[in-house]
């Protein structure tokens, strides 16, 4: 057995292999969409994950807000609400689905989960409500955009 024609093609495979994790790491498993966004395809029950996700972070915002505006704000509700949508939330999601989105989307999407540390520390800290309502705007701002770009379909 010539052990340099093996070595070369097994060298040949990890690097296919590499090539083609990176590419799905990267793009996700995606199609173009008929409203002119990309799809991400994903199984239903991955679909139902991120969703779900996505809704809790939503709730998370309603939170802080609702006591931003109640005449008497515990801001310690409003930490507690930012810092459940925090990393901690974004910590065990399943790495197959992690695959299948684009990169731009996890992107996106780890951002908002450090920023909702990062609202919490300031809400932690005292600030004003006009600077936590600041914070929430540019959050916002990249969730509208996340969902201008993208959509979510099932793969059967």
């Amino acid at each position: 057995m010539n052990w340099r024609v093996l070595g070369v093609g097994t060298a040949v495979l990890w690097i296919i292999t590499a090539g083609v994790v990176a590419a799905l790491f990267v793009q996700g498993h995606t199609r173009p969409a008929t409203d002119g966004r990309t799809e991400i395809l994903l199984a239903p029950a991955e679909r139902d994950l991120v969703l779900a996700e996505m809704r809790d972070l939503l709730k998370a915002v309603h939170g802080v807000v609702t006591v931003l505006g109640s005449p008497s704000p515990n801001l310690k509700e409003a930490e507690g609400a930012a810092r459940g949508a925090g990393m901690a939330m974004a910590a065990d999601v399943n790495p197959a689905i992690m695959l299948k989105l684009p990169l731009a989307f996890k992107q996106l999407g780890m951002s908002i989960h450090k920023d909702m540390d990062h609202l919490a520390d300031g809400i932690a800290k005292g600030e004003t409500s006009q600077q936590i309502l600041n914070r929430l705007s540019s959050m916002t701002a990249r969730c509208t955009t996340c969902h201008d770009m993208y959509r979510f379909g099932t793969t059967k």
